[in-house]
């Protein structure tokens, strides 16, 4: 049995899904772009603002889940330009404890939704 999560704190859907689902106590967050849930628009500026809201979105959808950072096992990170990685990489250790970090890949792409630069998506399991 899946459960669909959804909270006004984070972006809605801008196609035919859900922002997480949850199954056997796992939760699939679907792929977040730097969109700010109270205004709908794109948090534009450097990588460094993308990448928060990004990392704030996906907050909200843990938190909906009854979860936090603590108990995420895999993290997807799409980005535009490879270059990019020291920078992303500082904002996205702000929310993990580094000895229990979870697994990642980091890709570079040609191209995201709404043409941003960064999108994250993750794995989590309220296990821990």
């Amino acid at each position: 049995m899946k459960r669909i999560i959804k909270t006004p704190k984070a972006p809605l859907p801008i196609g035919p899904y859900n922002q997480a689902t949850l199954a056997n106590n796992t939760l699939y967050i679907s792929g977040q772009i730097a969109i700010d849930p109270a205004t709908n628009e794109l948090v534009s500026g450097d990588i460094e603002t993308e990448t928060k809201q990004v990392m704030e979105n996906l907050k909200a959808i843990l938190e909906e889940a009854g979860m936090t950072f603590e108990n995420v096992l895999k993290a997807s990170v799409f980005v535009k330009d490879m270059h990019l990685f020291s920078r992303v990489n500082a904002v996205y250790a702000q929310y993990f404890d580094e000895a229990t970090a979870p697994a990642r890949e980091l890709v570079e792409v040609v191209n995201l939704p709404k043409f941003v630069n960064i999108e994250i998506s993750m794995i989590a399991n309220a296990g821990g």
